[in-house]
């Protein structure tokens, strides 16, 4: 196991410099000048060469000891990923006031429409081909076909702004979390369920399962110790998926409900042209991919032992 950590590190590696080297290029060289991206195209050129000076734009960009890339590179080894023009503090303090928003909002949601759907899944996998498993699956391409923005305004209007249940804007306590964690839940329920029955089917007609239907165990025994377990493997890298999106926030979601999250900073990044907050934004999510993925696939080994002894 301990090697086969240390090759998926190894090969983490290129794929790493390779996101950083792609992440710098679109921010410093396909983007254009950052000091007209903030100041604005009518900016003089004293001002330009000052905004430059001052973060650093000024220096080759590549191949120097002092050049913006190996600066690029220092600084995220220290923790720094620069100067919002837009809050006026550093970055990283901009990102920590979102994180907490960010994570009651997306583990919630997370955590539900897992936990529902496997629910729903293992049900319409137990009763497959009868009524409970049409049902399910007629509620799951409903879910599916209806637009993520449509869930949002529906929920919004009718159970927030007609009945009053639920308050519409703002982010004061974790009542008003419930309801846009209720759209997120719903929301993604129908693709959820979909990909657990398949997991759940494929493992059902397996060979084991008739032999342990021969030796008399209940139906739910068998779904829950035996099929679940062995269709972890694709649920877990299915979920892992999502992980990276707790940190950098539900744009849509924050958005619309006013939750002071990184979503909600990164969209306010965009219209100001804070790119610091922008690129830290990108950065964090795309490093995050690669840890999880690292993760993912060292738990699937331990879940598989034939995926380490594969070459």
């Amino acid at each position: 196991m301990l090697r086969y950590a240390l090759r998926r590190v190894l090969e983490m590696i290129p794929t790493t410099v390779g996101v950083l080297l792609l992440t710098f290029a679109l921010f410093n060289v396909v983007g254009g000048s950052p000091a007209e991206t903030v100041l604005g195209k009518n900016a003089s050129d004293e001002s330009i060469a000052a905004f430059n000076r001052q973060y650093g734009f000024d220096r080759p960009l590549v191949f120097a000891r002092d050049s913006q890339f190996v600066r690029f590179l220092s600084d995220l080894a220290r923790g720094d990923f620069g100067y919002s023009v837009e809050y006026d503090e550093p970055v990283l303090d901009v990102l920590a006031r979102g994180v907490g928003p960010s994570l009651s909002l997306t583990i919630p949601i997370l955590v539900g429409s897992v936990v529902v759907g496997l629910a729903l899944a293992l049900g319409a996998a137990a009763f497959r081909g009868r009524a409970v498993d049409h049902a399910v699956l007629l509620a799951s391409a409903v879910l599916m076909s209806v637009n993520y923005v449509v869930w949002v305004l529906a929920g919004q209007f009718f159970l927030a702004y007609r009945l009053g249940l639920f308050p519409v804007w703002g982010y004061r306590n974790a009542f008003y979390l419930v309801l846009p964690v209720l759209i997120g839940i719903v929301s993604s329920l129908g693709t959820d369920v979909r990909f657990f029955r398949t997991a759940l089917l494929d493992e059902i007609y397996r060979p084991y399962v008739l032999t342990a239907r021969a030796k008399g165990l209940a139906r739910p025994v068998i779904l829950v110790r035996h099929v679940l377990r062995n269709a972890l493997i694709p649920i877990v890298t299915y979920v892992s998926l999502s992980i990276p999106g707790l940190f950098t926030g539900s744009l849509l979601l924050e958005g619309f409900f006013g939750i002071p999250g990184l979503g909600a900073v990164t969209i306010n990044a965009i219209h100001s042209a804070d790119m610091a907050v922008v690129r830290a934004v990108v950065v964090l999510g795309a490093l995050l991919y690669q840890f999880v993925n690292l993760a993912t696939d060292l738990l699937v080994a331990a879940l598989d032992p034939r995926v380490r002894l594969a070459r």
